[in-house]
């Protein structure tokens, strides 16, 4: 009574054949000898509890299809080079963005700069006015001004003395 039928056996022979591709060593091994997997096959005794008897099992050819697993590794290797490849456009980036930001900065202490410089002339007109700068005190001032352009000059030949005069020479 009962049984398993045609179908189940199939499915069991292939099963069978699908296990033992799997558990040999790799694809040189199966094609080098095929026999190999209808022996598993008829070792394991798939056939029992059925109305069937598995005589033999004969492999006439066998195809190499696309190895699955090699080219799920290469998806997963093109997926985290393209995500390391994002990482780094994001690095670059962020790098780009603070040195604009640092140029900024720096234009906005070059007319920060500037525009004291522009208040120099305005405080030595009113020393001058009140009475606290003379002068003689003024002309040692450009005097020590001077040698200090010398010196700078000397010290960096291939740069001008400073452009930017708040005195007004």
């Amino acid at each position: 009574m009962g049984g398993a039928g045609e179908d189940t056996v199939l499915a069991r022979v292939g099963e069978g054949i699908v296990s033992s591709i799997g558990s040999s060593e790799n694809h040189k091994s199966v094609l080098e000898n095929p026999d190999s997997i209808s022996k598993l096959v008829l070792r394991k005794g798939l056939d029992a509890g059925t109305a069937f008897e598995i005589l033999s099992i004969d492999i006439a050819d066998i195809d190499i299809g696309r190895n699955i697993g090699a080219a799920l590794q290469m998806d997963q290797a093109n997926a985290d080079k393209n995500i390391a490849q994002a990482k780094a456009e994001e690095r670059r980036a962020m790098a780009v963005a603070l040195e604009q930001e640092m140029k900024a900065k720096a234009e906005e202490a070059r007319a920060n700069v500037i525009q004291a410089e522009a208040e120099v002339p305005k405080a030595m007109a009113e020393a001058f006015r009140s009475g606290n700068l003379g002068i003689m005190d003024y002309y040692r001032m450009k005097n020590i001004q001077a040698d200090t352009d010398m010196r700078s000059s000397i010290a960096r030949p291939d740069s001008h003395p400073a452009s930017h005069d708040p005195i007004g020479k």
